[in-house]
């Protein structure tokens, strides 16, 4: 069956069920339907004394046109956790539709390993991105208007950019003002995809409803005659755009296909912002369970990166140990193996590849002092003879490695894999 036939096929708890397995109540939630919900922002007041649970970040090797699969795995692991008898809970990104109407596709997971309603997910799922989408245009309609009506702060040049969620090329490089009035000057503008935008970033690194509002107003839209830096606070926008703002700052509660809680909310592109789901959701589910297993977008030098350099700095979060997805197929391609070749046996391409997956183990280990495991996300191309090597390889270096097939299995085959997680996330690092 393909993913949406598999999701549609899977019956779903009632959203207030999930919740109720992480001791929510009825207060805590605001139900959108039945299988998806918002979790209320005092529920992290109301749990500032109960301690952490253990955090694992999920990372990968270099990206690859093949997909390495972060999110698949992700979810595999805090199924396999729950499998064991772990209290667990996913915390995720929500997917744009640029991607999700281009090449990638969805970003809900794949196979026996999904969150759902998937379909919601992928589109319009609770607004969010909607209501992000609104308030950075209204903040460029707020700048053009203050100039039309005398440009009392003496706009010289905007820098401020519109957005839209779609991969939309034509919209990439604009000329406005065309109308032909005579109060407005055409100039050349702009269109970002609504989660590579600034205000995409600042919901994702803020702490509070009051700490977006700061952040907004402290937004850089542009400079005046003297070349002086203007702030969206100066055109007294940031109260209008945390209005618009006020529902999508509470994290999203849905779940896997075998009823694991999930946490997906924010999402911004790792290659433009710092590619983690928001600090308010991870801290929620640390708080909500024993072991939190989320992501962070593109590979470790990038993603993984960004969430220990900016993430974690801005929140003070510590994960308890990373995990680094590897595929058979992306490491035959970083050795050199043609894309039309590589569902190929080709030990001689992974023995040329396995460097690129050494640099990310090397990164994360020694350079940030995190406990490390390897995830061999397994496809039904790769031999036997192909995942031994890579096994063997990563064992004489004594590196943590286990081979995940939730994809294809569901967590019945997680349960070895999980347990190595759970010992290595209780180990002390040097973080």
């Amino acid at each position: 069956m393909t993913d949406i036939e598999i999701a549609r096929n899977t019956k779903l708890e009632k959203i207030d069920e999930i919740a109720k397995t992480l001791g929510l109540n009825e207060e805590d939630i605001e139900s959108y339907g039945k299988y998806k919900a918002k979790i209320s922002n005092e529920v992290l007041e109301k749990r500032k004394n109960k301690k952490d649970g253990n955090l694992i970040l999920v990372t990968a090797i270099s990206p690859t046109p093949l997909g390495e699969g972060k999110t698949t795995v992700s979810i595999a692991i805090a199924d396999g956790l729950r499998k064991i008898g772990k209290n667990s809970i996913l915390a995720l990104r929500e997917p744009s539709l640029g991607p999700v109407f281009g090449i990638k596709g969805g970003a809900t997971g794949g196979g026996r390993v999904q969150i759902a309603p998937m379909e919601d997910i992928n589109l319009h799922f609770t607004g969010d991105i909607h209501a992000i989408t609104s308030a950075n245009n209204l903040l460029s309609a707020m700048i053009d208007n203050h100039i039309y009506f005398g440009n009392e702060l003496n706009f010289k040049k905007v820098v401020w950019k519109r957005c839209v969620d779609l991969n939309d090329r034509q919209l990439r490089k604009v000329e406005t003002g065309l109308s032909g009035e005579k109060k407005i000057v055409p100039r050349k503008d702009s269109f970002d995809i609504t989660v590579a935008s600034e205000i995409m970033a600042i919901l994702c690194l803020s702490k509070d409803i009051k700490d977006l509002k700061e952040r907004l107003g402290n937004i850089l839209v542009g400079y005046n005659e003297e070349n002086k830096p203007i702030y969206a606070r100066e055109l007294k926008a940031e109260g209008a755009m945390t209005v618009l703002l006020k529902d999508a700052i509470k994290p999203n509660l849905v779940q896997t296909l075998e009823h694991t809680p999930a946490i997906v909310h924010g999402g911004p592109f790792a290659n433009i912002a710092h590619g983690c789901n928001s600090i308010i959701a991870s801290k929620m589910a640390l708080k909500l369970s024993d072991y939190v297993v989320t992501e962070a977008g593109f590979g470790a030098d990038l993603g993984a990166e960004k969430f220990l350099d900016i993430k974690c700095r801005k929140s003070g979060l510590k994960p308890n140990a990373v995990v680094i997805v590897a595929t058979i197929k992306a490491i035959k391609y970083h050795g050199g193996v043609e894309k039309e070749n590589i569902l190929e046996e080709n030990i001689e391409g992974l023995k040329n590849g396995m460097s690129n997956l050494y640099k990310h183990i090397d990164n994360i280990k020694n350079k940030f002092g995190l406990n490390v495991i390897v995830a061999i996300n397994k496809y039904n191309t790769d031999s036997m003879d192909e995942i031994t090597y890579v096994e063997n390889e990563l064992n004489k270096k004594e590196i943590p490695v286990s081979v995940v097939e939730g994809w294809a299995k569901r967590r019945r085959r997680s349960n070895r894999y999980c347990k190595k997680i759970g010992g290595i996330s209780r180990e002390t690092s040097r973080f």
